[in-house]
């Protein structure tokens, strides 16, 4: 399934040649891929574009790397990613261009290919790394099975949509250090070379002093529109799936699928410590239309921290608004970091002038090298804990509540069906504050 929208889903490429499906099943857990020559087998779960694009970068980042195996729960879904790859097509930090090179390590032939629920253990059991990137409700579940096969993984962000899940990928972040196995998570800014450079500069160099407040803003437009009307599709729950991103069972709503980006800001430039507190606003303002599912469209939030820092987090998803922004900024003692300018003005000015690199592309890089050089890398803290942080937001404004990170560590609260079938689907229920429950 198609994990999001924008232009930044755009990363294709091609398929083509064949291996064996005996050569697949000989792939071992936890086996050591030192050598350079040594294959590494990849499968991706959720075929949209995001999940195309991943595997794109995939094969960019290691020569040897082929795809072997695609699953989604629709298989029109899975054909149209097949059919992209068959473009031939490689991005670039330059641009797009043809590769029949790409091409040649492309090998989903079709007992290969898996449709269902059940067809992310399918392709797993198949493969030394996975890519992550269905709706999200289904990462934590699939990110557990993967580290229980032994497998690499790429998890696209966020993590869960709901604390029980994050607790679940939590647990299963612990087992991949345990078993040396590579989790690199879809939170890109953490990937981005300027990006990283300049929170080095606020949280190793100190140029702008204590951290005193952070403000993070994403307020854009919106995403895709409802992609079928009722009469279209065979059942409630085929309806949701196809239009995921306006079920917060499915999405956990714009804030957690979308806005997570900037808290994961906040978290890093808190090195990932948790708030004590948090209380806002939020609703339905322009998006109001049935069709649009059960999110809201705007929030507005305080996080407090331990230190007496606080981070301000507004975001917004309203269609023709003529003033759009992504933006954050860190307010300290001695300065102020824009951190989106990559520039801290105060007692010490800094502007960063290094290099700068295709962040996607970098996310792939540094997993393939990790898995060839025996270091793995985790992002299991920050890509749970920013989920957390998403997830807080909403809980206060839904409720009206002030939540503390006890309450949203500890919720019991679990979206989503008991079971998963075509049919019938979760109720669609709008948040009201002041009647919507905390549990």
């Amino acid at each position: 399934m198609d994990s999001g929208n924008s232009t930044r889903r755009r990363f294709m490429l091609d398929s083509a040649a064949v291996v064996s499906a005996a050569s697949v099943h000989a792939a071992v857990a936890s086996r050591s891929y030192a050598a350079g020559d040594e294959t590494l087998r990849v499968g991706v779960v959720g075929c949209g574009g995001r999940g195309t694009g991943s595997a794109v970068q995939a094969l960019t980042a290691d020569a040897n790397v082929q795809i072997v195996a695609l699953g989604d729960v629709f298989e029109d879904r899975l054909e149209n990613s097949l059919a992209v790859l068959d473009r031939h097509t490689k991005t670039t930090d330059a641009g797009v261009k043809h590769s029949d090179e790409l091409a040649k390590r492309v090998n989903v032939p079709p007992e290969q290919r898996f449709v269902g629920f059940d067809a992310y253990k399918q392709v797993i059991d198949l493969v030394d790394v996975v890519i992550l990137t269905t709706p999200p409700h289904f990462r934590p579940e699939q990110l557990a099975y993967a580290v229980k096969q032994g497998k690499h993984v790429f998890a696209e962000k966020p993590v869960a949509t709901d604390s029980a899940g994050v607790r679940l990928a939590l647990e299963a972040c612990k087992e991949a250090k345990r078993k040396n196995l590579s989790v690199v998570a879809g939170l890109c800014w953490r990937y981005h070379l300027p990006r990283i450079e300049t929170m080095r500069q606020v949280r190793e160099e100190g140029l702008i002093g204590e951290p005193v407040a952070i403000e993070t803003v994403y307020n854009v437009g919106g995403v895709w529109g409802p992609r079928r009307r009722p009469e279209q599709v065979e059942s409630e729950m085929e309806l949701q799936l196809r239009n995921w991103y306006y079920y917060k069972w499915l999405s956990g709503d714009h804030i957690v699928e979308q806005a997570v980006h900037a808290l994961d800001t906040m978290g890093w430039v808190m090195r990932d410590e948790p708030p004590v507190q948090c209380w806002g606003v939020g609703g339905r303002q322009v998006r109001t239309d049935p069709q649009h599912g059960d999110i809201y469209d705007h929030f507005s939030l305080v996080f407090e921290y331990a230190n007496g820092t606080r981070g301000y987090h507004q975001c917004r998803q309203w269609p023709g608004a003529r003033f759009n922004q992504i933006n954050d900024y860190v307010f300290g003692s001695k300065g102020t970091c824009d951190v989106w300018r990559h520039n801290i003005k105060g007692a010490v000015d800094w502007q960063y002038d290094g290099p700068d690199k295709n962040m996607y592309q970098h996310e792939q890089d540094e997993l393939f090298a990790s898995i060839r050089s025996g270091n793995p890398i985790n992002d299991g803290k920050h890509m749970c804990y920013s989920t957390l942080l998403a997830i807080m937001g909403r809980m206060a404004a839904y409720t009206g509540d002030r939540i503390t990170w006890e309450m949203v560590m500890n919720s019991e609260q679990r979206l989503g069906p008991e079971k998963y079938a075509w049919g019938d689907a979760p109720e669609v229920v709008v948040a009201k504050p002041g009647v919507t429950k905390y549990h």
